[in-house]
């Protein structure tokens, strides 16, 4: 994740704009003046709405790099998973219903679905580049246990009853997807506490554990990946999901270490952070309370085919990405260009915007989803990646009827 706007400063930013100044004490009537021509009214001039998805550029499907170069039907039954939920709107109904009478397409009749019920659209950033980042994560596999032991000693909270969330859009459209997090102190929302005092267990904060893991670094990622499993004594799994977050922006550990010159920075991989903590646990416990930013989880059905992302449908391993629902629409198909890992090889495909993130912020930013367990994490730990994203909507989806 990485760091995001402060929605308290924009709230307050906000609210002191919207202050009503008392009215001065009148002043003494003038004489009558004389008779005036009628004022000529000025016209009205009404503020220009705002376009959903200002960064996104139409483009014809010959501009969308290497789109014929994928396994296409790889990516099928990532697009049925999200048209679970997208088929219930109406600008996704036909095209969903149309793929789901469609049996086991092949690459090219995926490719010939999405030509001819989808528009492309080029995902642009805010000053009109491009290329942005494409990082990834996983869903990790941990030891703990379902209550506290002599190994497992580090929580998994609960989403707190005192945490409030507010959506600023429901005051302020203009800052849709930001959400104010705080708790009340008498008839004032103030800030949740930070990772320190959640984990001192100060500042107010009682935590319910809905889960204890063994390792506080491999918790730590397990926060920032934001689902995974826990496997128990036993020898089963308990999986977990993201339930909330604190409000705290996200601090990167990473960058920090390469400031302090503890790292360099090829070495500020999850793996590299990993290590550093496991050569220097004294000074981890410090490390750790510089993110304040903290997520609580809930318990998942472990039937499901992945984790539950935040278009409320499981994730496919290389087909899934998280994205910022600010400049991308949630649950829509996406052709990703990039490439591996610390490598120049092409990575090019058809995925799904499924999910989101603390850390998930731009025009042209994803998330890549690699799936569950280790090798999944060493591919998602190293990804740091330049890309290009073309955003495919259908051909009568509202954006085009605002942007022609």
């Amino acid at each position: 994740m990485r760091a995001r706007r402060n929605p308290w400063l924009l709230l307050a930013l906000l609210l002191s704009a919207c202050t009503v100044q008392p009215p001065a004490e009148p002043p003494a009537a003038p004489p009558t003046p004389a008779p005036a021509a009628p004022p000529v009214a000025s016209p009205v001039v009404l503020p220009t709405p705002a376009l959903p998805y200002p960064t996104l550029k139409p483009v014809d499907w010959s501009a969308v790099t290497s789109w014929r170069d994928d396994a296409a039907s790889e990516a099928w039954p990532a697009f049925l998973q999200g048209c679970t939920t997208l088929g219930k709107r109406s600008a996704w109904q036909a095209v969903c219903a149309e793929a789901g009478a469609m049996t086991a397409p092949d690459d090219a009749a995926v490719r010939a679905f999405f030509e001819r019920r989808f528009q492309p659209w080029q995902a642009t950033q805010e000053d009109g580049s491009a290329e942005g980042l494409v990082t990834g994560y996983y869903e990790p596999l941990l030891k703990g246990d379902r209550e506290r032991s002599a190994r497992a000693r580090f929580p998994l909270y609960a989403a707190p009853d005192d945490l409030v969330s507010v959506d600023l859009a429901d005051l302020y459209p203009e800052l849709k997807s930001l959400r104010l997090r705080g708790r009340l102190v008498g008839n004032k929302l103030v800030p949740y506490p930070a990772r320190k005092d959640i984990e001192a267990g100060s500042n107010g904060f009682r935590g319910k554990p809905v889960a204890w893991a063994e390792d506080p670094v491999e918790l730590f990622f397990l926060q920032i990946q934001g689902s995974g499993r826990i496997e128990l004594p036993g020898g089963g799994h308990l999986r977990v999901g993201y339930a909330d977050q604190n409000g705290h922006p996200y601090q990167s550990v990473g960058k920090l270490l390469v400031e302090r010159g503890e790292l360099t920075l090829d070495q500020a991989s999850m793996q590299g952070i990993k290590d550093w903590g496991a050569k220097n646990p004294d000074k981890l416990p410090e490390l750790l309370a510089a993110n304040p930013s903290y997520v609580f989880f809930r318990e998942l059905p472990n039937g499901g085919a992945g984790p539950l992302g935040a278009l409320g449908v499981p994730l496919t391993g290389g087909r899934s990405i998280a994205v910022d629902p600010r400049f991308v629409p949630l649950g829509a198909p996406v052709f990703l260009a990039t490439t591996q890992p610390n490598s120049p090889l092409p990575l090019n495909k058809l995925v799904m915007a499924q999910d989101t993130g603390g850390a998930i912020r731009g025009g042209v930013r994803a998330d890549f989803f690699w799936g569950f367990g280790d090798a999944a994490g060493e591919l998602a730990g190293r990804m740091k990646q330049r890309g290009r994203m073309w955003v495919l909507l259908p051909k009568d989806y509202p954006l085009l009827s605002v942007r022609r």
